[in-house]
């Protein structure tokens, strides 16, 4: 007969793979759509039937839009989250995110195209404010930055998916139909979701709803907060219902600074992120590489991301985020100065590579890391914040990048601007304050319910 232990694990384990398979999922929809129009940018640029006569400053004004809506998305999520809960947000996100990508596919000029790309981007930013606050609240200690890291992977995954599938159909299907691509999670996504994601029993406690917690907390295997002994019995300890939630814990004392340094980090890895998966086809294309080539460095941007991206976290569960995070923003400035060189094909496959771990897999790596440091009742916010505020820095990157080319200056001068970001991104981390990523709980504090037998 199984231990009461044994079968709260294996329903823990259940329920933490639906979990991350619905977030993983969702964010890999997130980075098709981050990449999707880095992939057509070329399309809309050379024949104004499309959309209109576009220029590459407008080019990545309208790939900024969806920035835009990114941030309003998660700081919106940030304020309100907190308080609905992770199940909500989750599903309104998905729904509100296929709907955009749909009718973005059937934009018939400039202006509705990007109103629908600052729309899409709401959803969008919903999505990647909340996927980090389920995962930590799901995944056992000692795997946070792990899951996390598949989860937010499936940003990465999303651009390979983008990428390939720009090469295949591109030409069958034209733009329009690679966005239609987009809108398909309404169809697989939503139901899967609304059948197998439950909500947080940690978020649930923290909000002072005790019972409720319990019944989730038994019925999903999933501990309401770190298990501790108890003169030699199995307990649970649950956080105190904190009086400050939202916004209103991240301006506190405790997570002031933090938050602001976490917010900084986010900008330069979002404007890293955002900058070269919308311009590097361009600008290796200005090096003198075709367009199947130039959409293959993209690919493998992205891959080396995912590939890269695990790899760190599981340093980051050893060894802290901070010190990973640190190194990999550093990898990632040597990586593009060196790209400026005249190096075999081969080389600069590979020094893209590193870059997609030093950009994109430094920014899966932040979401961990943040997601980590708040406790329940700001760590919805503390996501937000950092996805919200982010945005902006994913916002000038496009913005810089067109830019840069419209001016007609040296392609290699667009590489040495992102690596002066990822110096400052690195510099930026090294002064976030450690602390224990796990709630501290002071003496008495607490409150603790013992698992049902």
């Amino acid at each position: 007969m199984k231990s009461p232990e044994a079968s709260a694990t294996k329903k823990q384990k259940n329920t933490v793979h639906w979990v991350v398979a619905i977030a993983a999922i969702a964010l890999i929809f997130d980075g098709y759509d981050l990449v999707v129009y880095g992939t057509v940018v070329s399309t809309l640029l050379n024949d104004p039937t499309q959309l209109g006569a576009i220029g590459p400053a407008t080019a990545g004004v309208l790939g900024s839009w969806a920035l835009f809506g990114v941030m309003v998305g998660a700081l919106v999520t940030g304020a309100i989250g907190d308080y609905l809960g992770r199940r909500k947000i989750m599903i309104a996100g998905i729904i509100w995110f296929s709907v955009g990508m749909g009718l973005t596919a059937l934009a018939p000029n400039v202006i509705a195209f990007g109103a629908l790309r600052f729309a899409t981007g709401i959803g969008v930013g919903a999505l990647v404010a909340t996927a980090g606050a389920v995962v930590a609240e799901f995944a056992p200690k000692g795997k946070r930055n792990y899951y996390n890291a598949i989860v937010y992977s499936g940003v990465p995954v999303g651009g390979v998916l983008a990428s390939l599938l720009a090469i295949v159909l591109l030409d069958l299907v034209g733009w329009r139909g690679l966005f239609f691509i987009g809108a398909t999670p309404l169809l697989f996504l939503l139901p899967m979701a609304l059948a197998k994601l439950p909500e947080s029993p940690q978020w649930l406690m923290a909000r002072g709803r005790t019972e409720e917690a319990e019944r989730v907390s038994i019925r999903t295997g999933v501990p309401i907060a770190e298990t501790a002994p108890t003169h030699g019995a199995h307990a649970l300890v649950s956080e105190p219902v904190d009086t400050k939630i939202g916004f209103r814990a991240l301006a506190s004392k405790k997570y002031a600074l933090p938050t602001l340094l976490l917010g900084l980090m986010s900008f330069a890895g979002l404007m890293l992120t955002y900058g070269l998966n919308t311009w590097l086809p361009q600008i290796m294309t200005q090096f003198g590489y075709g367009k199947s080539y130039s959409l293959a460095f993209l690919l493998v941007l992205n891959a080396g991301a995912v590939f890269g991206g695990l790899i760190a976290s599981v340093g980051a569960d050893r060894v802290g985020a901070k010190r990973v995070v640190s190194t990999t923003f550093f990898l990632a400035a040597v990586a593009m100065v060196m790209l400026t060189l005249q190096l075999p094909f081969g080389i600069l496959l590979g020094l893209v590579a590193v870059a997609g771990v030093g950009t994109i897999g430094t920014q899966v790596l932040i979401y961990g890391f943040v997601s980590n440091y708040y406790n329940s009742a700001a760590r919805g916010a503390g996501v937000a914040w950092c996805a919200g505020f982010g945005r902006l820095g994913g916002i000038f990157g496009p913005l810089i990048g067109g830019l840069l080319i419209a001016a007609g200056v040296q392609n290699h001068v667009a590489f040495y601007v992102f690596a002066g970001v990822a110096i400052v991104g690195a510099m930026v981390t090294a002064f976030v304050p450690l602390r224990n990523s796990e709630t501290q709980l002071p003496a008495g504090s607490a409150a603790r319910v013992k698992i049902a037998k």
